[in-house]
């Protein structure tokens, strides 16, 4: 299973730019905790403390596929390193500025989150450049998904070990400084300093001109939608069980499903159409869901929580692989940081609708969510099956061939090549 990996990792520039990746998009995975845990250190109410996390995700959705469009047109260095100082400097002036000043402190949190470099999408469009085959290029994304759980694992950890070593505010200071190390390492790189995005028609709607990325948006918000739900259904389910301590076990539950699926996945070549197989790992994840809704102990409940998100990372790996193909010709870098918006913009939808729908009916009504969001998914991908079969042309392939001679006459993957 990790000979894939490892072979990927001993290629050149590879681990550099996996690792820089993750450590540069630190502040990102622990903004909202980090943010918590400072305005309750600095006495304000939970209210102010949601509302900042809140104004953060909002203003980070934005701003990743405004950002992914400035890296296509300008390249890696230009944007990237000068987005991290940026959000580096933002957050710093909330974290020594405080909560005193609501506005300035709402501000601060909006301008961190807006220039958040998207480092994510960025990582996407340079394997291509760095891995030689097609199938090491999918292997990597798989590899990519799984990172992201661990990071999003290993992300709270770091906090409340700065939090109690020093302060939030340390925290806050520490985590966005090596933001900032983490985006350098990835721009000063070869690879980032000699990609080049394809040539791009202009076109006002870059990236969302392309029907095929728009269905496999559609559908990853309501895979939003299902995750963001599950994270609120089971804080009444714990209150029941056990308490926080439960709580924090289904979470982590949910993340070592996901890594496990994807580790799997990313282990072997698959044949056959992505979109065909995206659609069956969809349907998987919204059955996944359904045993939620037995709500058993405590122990069966974790052990449940980890089957559901064992297809997450799978769904996620073979989407980024529909994303390059669907891509319109200079856009990638946007339209990967457009999936990556959906996603979010739909587990911030299934957290706000999970909130009253779980005072209603409690955690049973919360954990049906899951599993109508993910059929909605699924519907998305069934109605949309001609045009996720159709590539556009024109994405990471396309542009890496443009920017190695030696590629030059490769051909672009097509939908009925092996995955």
């Amino acid at each position: 299973m990790a000979g894939g990996y490892a072979e990927i990792l001993r290629t050149r520039h590879a681990a550099r730019l996996l690792v820089g990746t993750l450590v540069g998009r630190l502040p990102n995975a622990t903004a909202a905790i980090a943010i918590v845990l400072f305005v309750r250190a600095e006495g304000g109410s939970y209210s102010l403390a949601g509302a900042l996390a809140a104004v953060y995700g909002v203003s980070n959705a934005v701003g990743q596929p405004v950002l992914g469009r400035l890296v296509d047109l300008h390249g890696q260095p230009r944007v990237q390193l000068p987005a991290a100082v940026l959000s580096a400097a933002a957050m710093a002036v909330f974290a020594f500025a405080g909560t005193g000043s609501p506005l300035l402190a709402h501000a601060a949190v909006a301008l961190s989150g807006l220039f958040t470099p998207p480092l994510e999408g960025g990582l996407r469009a340079l394997w291509p450049s760095v891995l030689r085959q097609e199938g090491q290029v999918h292997t990597a994304y798989a590899m990519d998904a799984v990172a992201q759980e661990v990071m999003f694992t290993v992300g709270p950890l770091l906090v409340t070990v700065c939090v109690a070593l020093w302060s939030p505010q340390a925290a806050l200071l520490a985590l966005n400084a090596l933001g900032v190390l983490g985006a350098l390492s990835v721009v000063v790189s070869p690879p980032s300093r000699a990609w080049r995005s394809a040539p791009r028609e202009a076109h006002w709607l870059g990236a969302l001109r392309s029907p095929g990325l728009l269905a496999l948006l559609g559908a990853f918000l309501f895979i939003g939608m299902a995750l963001g739900s599950i994270t609120v259904a089971s804080v009444p389910y714990a209150d029941g069980h056990g308490g926080d301590a439960v709580y924090g076990w289904l979470m982590a539950a949910l993340g070592l499903g996901a890594l496990v699926g994807g580790a799997v996945y990313g282990a072997r070549q698959w044949a056959g159409s992505p979109a065909r197989r995206l659609r069956w790992l969809v349907a998987l994840l919204a059955v996944c869901y359904l045993p939620l809704l037995l709500m058993p102990g405590a122990l069966a409940m974790v052990a449940l929580t980890a089957l559901a998100g064992v297809f997450l990372a799978p769904c996620i790996a073979c989407a980024f692989v529909l994303v390059d193909l669907h891509a319109p010709r200079g856009t990638v870098t946007e339209a990967f940081s457009w999936l990556v918006t959906t996603f979010t913009v739909g587990a911030s939808v299934g957290t706000g609708l999970a909130g009253p729908v779980v005072e209603a009916g409690g955690a049973l009504w919360g954990f049906a969510l899951p599993g109508a969001a993910g059929a909605a998914s699924l519907a998305v991908l069934l109605c949309t099956g001609r045009v996720l079969a159709a590539p556009a042309g024109g994405g990471v392939v396309a542009a890496s061939s443009e920017n190695d001679p030696n590629r030059a006459a490769e051909p672009r993957f097509s939908s009925g090549d092996r995955a």
